[in-house]
């Protein structure tokens, strides 16, 4: 009778140690990259990486005659070990729109989306999906205030988008149909799909009405607890560029002359945003200086969001948008090519110390597709130098998971 006690007792902790172990799998989620502590983390090992956005590729992939060129860059990305991409979720109003008007939308869109979530996939490619726009540019926040503006709500301009309860009503919307879709080719939910690396809720948020950031941080707050009650599996940053803010002044110093509205310090402080992000663009915001003071200013950039991520906000960073384009005066092949070379040494030799997962190259394209040229486009297949010196980090990157 004892020994059946005993041999009972055993059977019940092992039930227990089983249950234990099978909710922490479930609580790890096996194949989505997740965080821990300063470190990008993937089925319990680090998880390093180098990326690329292509922001066009929904809109691409709505033709179904055209996705062969999303194809082709998932493909040239791969064989040069590119294992993260960044690009669009959203298109509202106007031209081929996913969203035609609030809750509206075109199925045809939706699958081209489908396509690109379910091809990336199968080249092996994380993706990061941003959910909506600071800028004009595939309707965005102009669109959503102008959508409330026709509907009678009180709002005259961009940044009410932040504040206005109709307008924050069609973002969620909208955030719930695109995290709740069921994508026609793989059938699996967005939402548990770990082909998404992240959710990012808004290409580059600015604020002209507060520069401080207050602002801003209250609708990332509400924000991003929304998106975390409809997907706790999946990653969530904001999509920041970096400027800096009133939370600490001192680190204005850091931005190029003048705020945008955001903070980069109090925003990514929120314990619902996950990573860190930044951008940097200074042949656009140092256009008047010349190659080495920008270069600079990115050596200045870099290191003080790395070293804040790091000490003050505790969380990983992405280098999520950085590139030269051919129309800076004195372009060369070259010029980017040492630009790249020099963003690509700073991100490897952060990571080797960690706190940083990887950068984003700004952008790749396929062969034909002028019509989306901005200047920084990259096509790999026509560009040897520049897809060896991609390929290179990539290989360095990768090098650092077994460190």
């Amino acid at each position: 009778m004892a020994y059946y006690r005993r041999s009972s007792l055993l059977s019940v902790l092992f039930l227990l140690v089983a249950l234990v172990c099978e909710a922490r799998v479930l609580l790890q989620s096996p194949g989505f990259v997740q965080t821990q502590n300063t470190q990008f983390v993937l089925d319990g090992s680090r998880f390093f990486f180098n990326g690329f956005n292509s922001y066009w590729m929904m809109n691409v992939a709505a033709d179904p005659s055209q996705r062969n060129k999303i194809s082709e860059v998932f493909g040239q990305a791969t064989a040069s070990r590119l294992s993260v991409c960044r690009t669009w979720a959203f298109n509202d109003g106007g031209n081929q729109a996913l969203q035609i008007s609030p809750g509206v939308y075109d199925e045809r869109v939706f699958q081209g989306l489908d396509f690109v979530i379910s091809e990336a996939k199968r080249y092996g490619v994380r993706l990061i999906l941003s959910l909506s726009n600071n800028y004009k540019d595939f309707g965005g926040r102009p669109q959503y205030v102008n959508w409330a503006k026709s509907a009678g709500a009180p709002v005259n301009k961009d940044d009410d988008f932040y504040t206005n309860e109709v307008v924050k009503g069609y973002y969620k919307n909208h955030v719930k149909r695109v995290l709740t879709r069921i994508n026609t080719i793989t059938r699996v939910a967005y939402k548990d799909d770990p082909t998404i690396m992240a959710w990012e809720l808004i290409n580059e948020p600015r604020c002209q009405v507060d520069y401080s950031g207050k602002t801003l941080n209250g609708w990332i707050q509400e924000m991003a607890t929304y998106v975390k009650s409809i997907d706790n599996k999946h990653l969530l940053t904001v999509g920041m560029e970096g400027f800096y803010g009133d939370s600490m002044p001192e680190k204005k110093a850091i931005n190029p002359g003048y705020q945008v509205g955001t903070d980069f310090i109090s925003n990514h402080l929120i314990k619902e945003i996950d990573f860190t992000t930044i951008h940097a663009y200074p042949d656009i915001w140092l256009s008047g200086k010349d190659d080495s003071s920008q270069m600079a200013f990115m050596q200045r950039w870099t290191m003080s969001h790395w070293t804040d991520s790091r000490t003050i906000i505790k969380k990983p960073m992405v280098f999520s948008e950085f590139g030269k384009s051919s129309k800076d005066p004195g372009y060369s092949l070259s010029a980017r090519d040492s630009f790249l070379n020099a963003v690509y040494t700073n991100i490897y030799n952060f990571a080797r110390n960690g706190g940083i997962g990887g950068g984003l190259v700004w952008q790749l394209m396929g062969e034909g597709m002028q019509s989306y040229d901005d200047g920084y486009e990259i096509v790999l297949s026509q560009t040897p130098s520049t897809s060896g010196l991609i390929t290179q980090q990539s290989n360095k990157m990768i090098a650092l998971d077994r460190v």
